[in-house]
C-alpha cells in the first residue's frame, strides 16, 4: 500500500520527536504551541540565562499564567530550564550522558569533562535478608557493608547510590575507603577486585521525599533507577548497587551490536 503524506500536517524533520507532538485529530493544545515556542526561546537564550517574566511570557504568547506554567513545567521536567530562588527559570545545562557499561562512576563523569565527588550519607553493617543474600551468594543474615553517597559533578548533586558488599570478603574496607574517592578503584588497589559482568535493570521512579532532600530535587521529579549486581572474574558476586538519578540532569547512552 503506498504511503500518501497529510497535507494538513507540517512535514516532520529528522530529530524531531513523531509528528512534532501533534495528535493525530490534528487540534494542537495550546501549552503544547506555547512549549515549542519557549524552546526555540531557550535555544536562542543560551544555558544560564533567565526566562523574561511571567507576565511577559504570557502577554507575549497570548496565554494565561496557568497555561504558561504548564508549559514551562514540562519544560523542567525534561531538564531544559531549571527552577531557581524566587520563581525564577533559567536555561539548564545539557544533561550528562553515563555509559551503560561496566564503568565506575569516576570514569564516567571524567569521561565528560566534568569533576566528580561525592557526600557520605551511611556507612554501617547490616545483616543480610534473603534477596540480598541470594545476589551476593551468602548466607542469610550475613553481615555486609552498606555505604550511601550522594553523587555529584561539578558540584551539582545528581545521584543517590547505595552499595551492598559481604563484609568477609572486604575485611577493613569502612576504615581504610575514603568516601569521596572511586569504590572501584580501591577494591582493585587494596583487594585485587576486578570487575567482569554485571546485570543490570533500568526503570523510571520518583523519589521518596528521603530522596529528594538528599538531591535537593522536587520529589514529584522523575528518576532513573539502575539495579546493578556485579561480578568478577572468578565468577563470584562483588556489590548489588541501587542508584537513583535525577531525570532533568541525566541520561544513558549503550552501545549495541549483534552477537
Amino acid at each position: 500500500m503506498p504511503c500518501v503524506r497529510d497535507e494538513s500536517r507540517p512535514p516532520h524533520r529528522a530529530g524531531e520527536p513523531v509528528r512534532g507532538g501533534i495528535p493525530e485529530h490534528g487540534r494542537v493544545p495550546r501549552y503544547y504551541e506555547v512549549k515549542a515556542s519557549l524552546v526555540a526561546l531557550v535555544e536562542e537564550l543560551g544555558e544560564g540565562a533567565s526566562l523574561p517574566p511571567e507576565r511577559e511570557l504570557a502577554e507575549r504568547y497570548g496565554v494565561s499564567r496557568v497555561t504558561l506554567r504548564q508549559a514551562v513545567g514540562e519544560l523542567v521536567l525534561e531538564g531544559r530550564l531549571q527552577r531557581r530562588q524566587g520563581s525564577r527559570s533559567v536555561v539548564a545545562p545539557p544533561k550528562l550522558v553515563q555509559p551503560l557499561a561496566l564503568v565506575s562512576y569516576t570514569e564516567g563523569v571524567r569521561s565528560r569533562g566534568l569533576r566528580p565527588s561525592r557526600l557520605l550519607v551511611t556507612s554501617e553493617v547490616v545483616a543480610a535478608d534473603p534477596e540480598l543474600a541470594a545476589d551476593l551468594r551468602i548466607e542469610a543474615g550475613a553481615d555486609v557493608l552498606h555505604i550511601e553517597r550522594v553523587l555529584m559533578a561539578d558540584g551539582e548533586r545528581i545521584g543517590l547510590k547505595s552499595t551492598y558488599l559481604p563484609a568477609a570478603r572486604f575485611p577493613g574496607l569502612p576504615a581504610e575507603f575514603e568516601p569521596d574517592s572511586s569504590l572501584y578503584a580501591f577494591l582493585g588497589e587494596r583487594y585485587g577486585v576486578v570487575f567482569a559482568e554485571a546485570r543490570e535493570r533500568v526503570e523510571t521512579v520518583l523519589s521518596t521525599p528521603r530522596e529528594a532532600l538528599l538531591l535537593g530535587t522536587n520529589p514529584s521529579l522523575p528518576m532513573m533507577l539502575i539495579h546493578r549486581v556485579s561480578q568478577g572474574a572468578d565468577g563470584l558476586p562483588i556489590e548489588r548497587v541501587r542508584s537513583l538519578f535525577r531525570g532533568d540532569r541525566f541520561s544513558f547512552e549503550a552501545h549495541l551490536r549483534a552477537d
